[in-house]
């Protein structure tokens, strides 16, 4: 039993914790705002106590309940480049200097999202380029929790310059900087990401519970646990095993064929169901965003069916829990990779079309990177495309402004004698084969046996024929890992990888 002493030591500690003012996390100094939109401003303090907060002229007060959370909404804010301080007031005073308004937009998903500036293509140039004051980043430290966290660690917000840009999302900074220059005002990143998760790790424990697919997400997630014990045991030793190999691999000039060992999945481990969305997403809502922009599924390519319905899921959970039904939400289709994983070599192309199907959601849109990636590594150097991708689609779909943002789409095919026509949406610009004739075509029959085909480009349609299929019924375009895809439109936007069939 605890001493009087120290039980009143240890009560004095808990209510000490909210003795001063603190601020959500998205709150520290060089902070953006959303602009034209309400914002919300929370944080902690004693229970009870009376918090001011005054920005621009605006000065609105709140009570701190008795789990010591406060909140008050800022009246939606014009877009400037002038900082100016936020000042929230109680028992103590915390103020954050610098802070703007402008464009804030959500960064989130796995690896590809993560990659840094410093490791994209032409990295020291770019780095050495990086002098953009209104453009700002803010890194959401990597946390796993058990239930919905209420604040998290960050980098605190930080102005893209030579010595800080190195550490930021390379996406985000390439999208940031494309509508920086277009909108002519600031623009901050919100990097929430984590390298090699699952797409179950970012959906809450309520939207995953409410899927047809959660049965066996769960037995899987079961057995893991099951095992977590032995395979933790066992983990040093296979990693030092496989670098071993390696390094002998290396010596002797051969290639070490064994797959790197996979760490072991369970509690505490960023596979966890609902563990990053718990720890890394929770904690930001509901501070005002302009939208999100996601790059994730590598790790969840061969169970494509599932994706299907947990992408959307996700997309409608995140949107509730931000009080907006028309948050955009843009997101990255996965780019050529030969999955030395998949023996098949063509696992990847059903994942790229759960992705795609999620654009029947509205204020949605898909960045297409069949034709960028790098067959021989899952992470592509070339982030500068994939930002400026993002871009366009926000810059026509978000900002109205006047630009083509989407490649080619398949709309339908007709059968014409011993050839398919295809026709596609967004060809107002035309059809272009880049190099050479249409590559990665495929035609089938009845028999459902798909062939090579070729294509002639006739009036922004294809007409697609194979020697080996005299009756086609359906065709496929750049339907494997790692496909040679050469056609684009106009606007040099690349065709979307599509399938006629539902086989």
């Amino acid at each position: 039993m605890r001493s009087f002493s120290s039980l009143a030591l240890l009560l004095f500690s808990v209510s000490a914790a909210w003795a001063e003012v603190a601020l959500a996390p998205l709150f520290t100094d060089h902070a953006v705002l959303q602009c034209e939109k309400p914002v919300p401003v929370w944080g902690r303090a004693t229970a009870g106590e009376k918090i001011v907060v005054t920005f621009r002229g605006q000065t609105l007060a709140a009570t701190a309940g008795a789990d010591g959370r406060w909140s008050v909404t800022l009246t939606p804010l014009a877009a400037t480049a002038e900082g100016a301080d936020l000042v929230a007031s109680g028992t103590s005073t915390l103020t954050l200097h610098d802070v703007v308004v402008g464009e804030v937009w959500l960064a989130s998903g796995q690896s590809n999202m993560e990659w840094p500036l410093a490791k994209a293509h032409n990295a020291e140039k770019e780095i050495a380029a990086a002098n953009f004051p209104l453009i700002r980043h803010i890194r959401i430290e990597h946390a796993i929790a058990g239930q919905p966290a209420d604040t998290a660690k960050t980098s605190g917000w930080q102005s893209a310059s030579p010595a800080t840009a190195g550490v930021f999302t390379a996406v985000g900074y390439f999208f940031a900087r494309d509508l920086h220059r277009k909108l002519g005002v600031p623009v901050g990143i919100i990097n929430s990401s984590f390298g090699g998760t699952p797409i179950e790790s970012w959906l809450s424990d309520s939207t995953l519970r409410g899927t047809t697919a959660f049965p066996a997400i769960d037995a899987r997630w079961q057995k893991n646990l099951a095992e977590f014990s032995e395979r933790q045991a066992r983990y040093p030793v296979e990693c030092a095993a496989w670098l071993e190999a390696e390094e002998k691999a290396r010596t002797t000039h051969t290639k070490n064929t064994a797959p790197r060992p996979r760490a072991p999945v369970g509690p505490g481990t960023p596979y966890a169901l609902s563990g990053l969305f718990n720890g890394m997403i929770a904690p930001l809502q509901p501070g005002a965003l302009r939208g999100v922009i996601w790059y994730q599924g590598e790790s969840n390519w061969p169970r494509a069916g599932e994706y299907a319905e947990l992408f959307p899921a996700l997309i409608r959970s995140w949107r509730a829990g931000w009080g907006r039904d028309d948050l955009p939400f843009l997101f990255v289709q996965l780019a050529n990779f030969a999955d030395p994983g998949d023996p098949t070599g063509r696992g990847w192309a059903p994942l790229r079309e759960a992705q795609a199907r999620a654009l029947a959601l509205p204020a949605t849109g898909m960045a297409v990177t069949i034709d960028i990636g790098d067959a021989k590594d899952i992470h592509p150097t070339n982030k500068q495309e994939v930002g400026r991708r993002l871009a366009l689609i926000a810059k026509a779909t978000v900002y109205g402004l006047a630009t083509d943002h989407a490649g080619p789409t398949f709309a339908s095919a007709t059968r014409e004698k011993a050839a398919l026509r295809v026709r596609f949406a967004h060809v107002a610009t035309g059809l272009v084969a880049h190099d050479r004739t249409v590559q990665s075509l495929e035609l089938a029959g009845a028999d459902k046996v798909f062939h090579p085909a070729t294509a002639k480009i006739e009036r922004g349609t294809l007409l697609v024929s194979s020697p080996a299929v005299k009756e086609p019924v359906a065709v496929r375009y750049a339907w494997s890992n790692a496909p040679v895809a050469n056609l684009y439109n106009g606007s040099g936007l690349p065709a979307v990888p599509f399938l006629s069939d539902n086989w």
